[in-house]
């Protein structure tokens, strides 16, 4: 399809851009035979193309951040398939953001869309269809279950500095945070931010190889991404890209990948080729906290999980997606499932912001 086309639609969704989704096709990351068929949803009127959604037939639940294992055993026990499943969402990326691009949702085009993704349930033989991490905030359809979830995000409140941000928390967590901040210096090693145009082969290339030797570590795989998906990255979303590596004399030892939009600056990946006490917190953190009061950024969203971000300043903020089930006795116990998963995330979400580190007023 014509990036144009799709891009008019897209609009500053960075995320489910024409340029980062054809990088994952074209670089073979997402790929039927990595479980992530290509199957986007075109909506046209009188033959001008007014709503995509992106979307893929999966073959496992890996990559999604919204989890849903455990349906797919229920499914497993009882002798049916959850796989094939038809899912909306950014392969990889647990980033919020608009799901259904066009330049007007309306209520009419809304139910249409989700109608269709029902009958195309039913036709192809998928289990259900799924969309995950949209802040469209809309009514969802009656037969989409919605379920909520926690990230944490750190929000500039306005900070001049890092300083500044510092004396907005209490004296331990102060003291603490200069401590991390002074051990990751001890290490002697030279911090920098690079912009895509700095970012050569050699340096993508350590970088890369930090990334793997990362997830090697972490989940026993070699990370979804390849070589190839960060080559075109760089190529086609340069403007967007940042890089904050840790040098030891000439050579890249560690590193930090970021993507920046007009508002947000988002962590994605990071990567070490050894043991740094506290790097981690460095590159992935404090840099990235620093970076967003220079450029005057209004959110820093670090990636999923990680509740030891709350006491460095990140806030519980709920992430939401939308369910739909075509075997009704399936749909019905998810859906019990699902009332009581909210309320306990509900109750999560408070108990977090008890730990933030902020001084009372």
């Amino acid at each position: 399809m014509p990036a144009d086309q799709w891009q008019l639609l897209a609009g500053d969704n960075l995320f489910c851009s024409y340029a980062w989704l054809n990088a994952l096709e074209q670089s073979q990351c997402v790929h039927p035979s990595t479980g992530w068929q290509p199957q986007h949803l075109l909506v046209y009127l009188d033959e001008a193309l007014v709503a995509v959604i992106p979307g893929y037939i999966k073959s496992h639940s890996y990559g999604e951040y919204v989890f849903d294992w455990s349906w797919a055993d229920a499914y497993q026990r009882y002798g049916l398939s959850y796989y094939p499943k038809w899912l909306c969402a950014v392969p990889f990326t647990p980033v919020a953001g608009k799901r259904i691009l066009c330049q007007s949702l309306s209520t009419d085009l809304s139910q249409y869309i989700h109608q269709t993704l029902i009958e195309s349930c039913r036709v192809y033989g998928w289990s259900g269809a799924h969309i995950n991490f949209l802040t469209d905030q809309s009514e969802p359809h009656e037969l989409f279950l919605q379920r909520q979830d926690v990230q944490f995000h750190w929000l500039n409140n306005d900070y001049v500095d890092f300083s500044h941000y510092l004396n907005s928390l209490t004296s331990r967590r102060r003291k603490s945070i200069r401590k991390e901040r002074q051990q990751a210096k001890n290490h002697g090693l030279s911090i920098r931010w690079l912009s895509a145009s700095q970012i050569d082969d050699e340096v993508l290339t350590s970088f890369y190889r930090c990334y793997q030797a990362t997830y090697i570590k972490r989940s026993g795989h070699q990370g979804y991404l390849n070589l190839s998906f960060f080559k075109l990255l760089l190529q086609h979303l340069p403007q967007a890209v940042r890089l904050c590596a840790a040098f030891e004399q000439h050579k890249l030892v560690a590193a930090s990948l970021y993507l920046i939009d007009a508002n947000t600056l988002y962590g994605r990946y990071w990567g070490a080729l050894e043991e740094f006490q506290t790097l981690h917190f460095e590159l992935c953190y404090y840099q990235g906290i620093e970076f967003a009061i220079s450029h005057t950024l209004a959110k820093f969203d670090a990636g999923a999980q990680g509740e030891h971000k709350l006491i460095r300043g990140f806030s519980p903020v709920n992430t939401y997606s939308r369910h739909y089930l075509v075997h009704p006795t399936f749909r019905d116990a998810i859906e019990d499932f699902i009332q009581r998963e909210n309320h306990h995330i509900q109750q999560y979400k408070q108990r977090c912001i008890t730990f933030l580190p902020f001084k009372q007023e």
